[in-house]
């Protein structure tokens, strides 16, 4: 996510200007509007032409930029857009306003939002813009004889180490280890959160079966995936097959799963966790939440008209904010997401255990 520009505007409001750059960023925005934002963005619509003098042409698109009033945000994956409709606020032709429409945002479209921002969503927007400068996927390609290292960011690859040597087995095994050694070293060094180690043949699983004896900390985020080549090309085979997208994947539904084995354990216990939203608040009034879990879907429906619960989940947020407790955002779509919604769709690790 990039944002581009951000200031104040009258009624205690602030404007952003943001550039999705991947489907993540477009699932991220879904969770960030909300009915009475104001968002902006180049558009096109279909003008009926009225002149009696002019031929009726049954309607041509025309482009404009438009600001919407949000009435309803909804996330297409399968076709990798954002579709955010409301009234036409502000227009490049002032003959449309009044009129419904919807902004069609896809990944690179530039949009501005307006509106009072919450914490959860500035940190939301702030961590997905850290996710595009610093990459969480290594790529390491590797045979005989060779081997490279890319990382993936949001806006490409880029090639961060190559490593040569000799290689094959027998006589030549301290140079094949030495080949690996280096791999693996400079592997060590990287602030990544998950490895692809990819390339053809048997080499690659020599290569892991020695990270595994010399840096056990970074076997630990290996993914092994079967490609033909190595370097360039090995990483746009690894790319076209999604296997980034997988690992990411994995990773954000490890996180979660961890925080949702934790919190379990201790209701099981009886230590110190709570759940449901009452439960929650009252915790949180105490100042005992020191990571808060809240289900996406429902931070949404609580904000919005068709909340059911009787306490202010914004409340319960800043209230955690403010004394020094986390909070994290859980997806729907995943299994630990689906368990929190089964416990009530909000809980807390605590400080301490409350009576």
């Amino acid at each position: 996510m990039q944002i581009k520009d951000r200031y104040r505007v009258e009624g205690d409001r602030e404007r952003i200007t943001l550039v999705p750059e991947t489907l993540d960023d477009l699932w991220h925005l879904q969770y960030v509007l909300e009915p009475g934002d104001l968002v902006a963005g180049d558009t096109t619509r279909r003008i009926q032409r009225n002149d009696e003098d002019l031929r009726d042409t049954g309607g041509e698109r025309e482009h404009m930029f438009v600001t919407l009033g949000v009435e309803e945000v909804e996330f297409h994956k399968f076709s990798n857009r954002l579709r955010v409709s409301g009234v036409i606020e502000d227009c490049s032709r002032e003959d449309q306003l009044g009129f419904h429409h919807t902004l069609n945002v896809e990944d690179h479209d530039e949009l501005e939002v307006e509106k009072h921002w919450k914490p959860d969503q500035l940190d939301r927007i702030e961590e997905a813009e850290e996710a595009a400068e610093n990459p969480d996927v290594a790529i390491a390609t590797v045979e005989e004889g060779e081997a490279y290292i890319h990382t993936v960011a949001q806006y490409g690859t880029e090639e961060r180490g190559r490593f040569t040597g000799t290689t094959g087995k027998g006589e030549y095994a301290r140079g094949r280890g030495e080949l690996f050694g280096e791999l693996g070293a400079a592997l060590a060094r990287m602030d990544v959160d998950a490895i692809v180690l990819a390339g053809p043949g048997f080499t690659k699983q020599d290569a892991l079966k020695h990270i595994e004896e010399n840096y056990p900390e970074v076997a630990e985020l290996v993914t092994m995936v079967d490609t033909a080549g190595v370097g360039d090309r090995g990483v746009h085979e690894v790319l076209k097959r999604g296997a980034v997208e997988d690992v990411q994947q994995q990773t954000r539904i490890a996180k979660e799963a961890e925080y949702i084995d934790e919190l379990t354990e201790r209701i099981g216990q009886g230590h110190e966790a709570s759940y449901g939203p009452e439960a929650v608040a009252e915790a949180a009034e105490y100042g005992a939440v020191e990571q808060l879990l809240v289900l996406d879907e429902k931070l949404r429906e609580e904000r919005g008209p068709d909340g059911d619960w009787s306490i202010d989940v914004d409340d319960v947020v800043t209230s955690v904010e403010r004394q020094g407790g986390e909070v994290t955002v859980f997806s729907s779509e995943f299994p630990p997401g689906q368990q929190l919604r089964n416990l009530g769709g909000i809980a807390a690790l605590l400080r301490y255990r409350l009576e």
